[in-house]
């Protein structure tokens, strides 16, 4: 029914478009919380600070990143890197992204078993986002035009290689779950935020999860298309 490029769309079309839809909740959520000043005046920095030193992880530096929206933790240096608009304002959505850095530099120093399976799978999925891509694809094309059978059992280690991509953005879902619902927690039992303050960092940071949800989306159908692509046309 669908040509090759219409079933490509049907595959990865969808999730692309959520994961547009996604993107566009988090900067609008953004954008009106980062106007809503905190009752403590604290910014995001202090608020990163302030749960770090009460949770006992001195020595966990906090530092301004360049970007928008480039906030991350760096488990290799131990830092919080917070882009400026997060850094500098004292906003509930600063609050709740600062809140959800620190959440993850938390699971870095309790060994989270996600967090730890994910740090472990980096190297396989640049290996396998590079590598396992012509492997893929140059295995179709040796048995597609040089009828070269042994092409097949290349391009089916390429798409196993391709496949930790997905793996790694499965893994990523709880990583990211767990580190926004220790931020909500924290937030609120170390008295930073108050009830409506927390609906807000609750709007913001769930907006953020919706996009891991796509990229894992995005991810699994896309292999899901090339496994279609590469099985399902052999009839022996």
């Amino acid at each position: 029914m669908f040509g090759g490029f219409g079933l490509y769309f049907l595959f990865v079309l969808p999730p692309f478009l959520l994961g547009l839809w996604a993107q566009w909740r988090v900067k609008s959520n953004f954008n009106k919380y980062s106007r809503v000043r905190t009752v403590r005046e604290m910014t995001g920095a202090q608020v990163a600070r302030a749960m770090l030193d009460a949770e006992g992880l001195y020595n966990v530096k906090v530092e301004e990143s360049r970007g928008y929206l480039s906030d991350h933790y760096d488990p290799r240096s131990k830092t919080l890197r917070l882009s400026p608009e997060v850094y500098r304002t004292p906003s509930v959505a600063a609050a709740g992204i600062a809140a959800h850095e620190m959440g993850h530099a938390l699971q870095d120093a309790k060994r989270y078993v996600p967090l730890v399976a994910r740090s472990a799978l980096v190297p396989a999925v640049q290996f396998g986002s590079s590598i396992g891509t012509w492997m893929l694809f140059g295995g179709l094309l040796l048995q597609g035009f040089l009828q070269f059978q042994f092409g097949f059992y290349i391009a089916v280690v390429g798409l196993a290689l391709f496949a930790m991509t997905a793996v790694f953005a499965l893994v990523t879902l709880p990583v990211e779950f767990d580190a926004s619902s220790r931020a909500k927690k924290l937030l609120a039992s170390h008295g930073i935020l108050y009830n409506e303050e927390l609906k807000g960092v609750d709007r913001v940071l769930d907006a953020a999860a919706l996009t891991y949800i796509a990229a894992a989306i995005q991810a699994l159908m896309t292999v899901a298309y090339y496994a279609l692509i590469l099985f399902g046309g052999r009839r022996d």
